[in-house]
């Protein structure tokens, strides 16, 4: 089963996009290992996405949740997030 990676964002965060990058990057090197979901709190398209931040007690962006466990507050670098992914596999 694939790790779940959830990058939580908001759309005028400057430091949201190196972490969907770093989780995308990611993605790319470990393939199907992981599955990779960019969650942005603030589109009013998916207002349930604000839900979910709530959920996880999220009190900043970006944030990444690993299978279910807030593990990054704030961006990573792409090694970090790799390195933490593979010790998982």
């Amino acid at each position: 089963m694939a790790i779940k990676v959830e990058v939580f964002s908001t759309s005028t965060c400057p430091h949201c996009p190196a972490a969907v990058e770093a989780a995308e990057n990611a993605k790319d090197k470990l393939g199907d290992a992981i599955d990779v979901e960019s969650v942005k709190i603030d589109d009013p398209q998916n207002p349930e996405n604000r839900q979910r931040a709530i959920d996880y007690q999220i009190m900043a962006v970006p944030t990444i949740v690993i299978d279910g466990d807030v593990t990054f507050v704030g961006a990573p670098t792409e090694d970090e997030l790799i390195a933490h992914l593979e010790s998982l596999l």
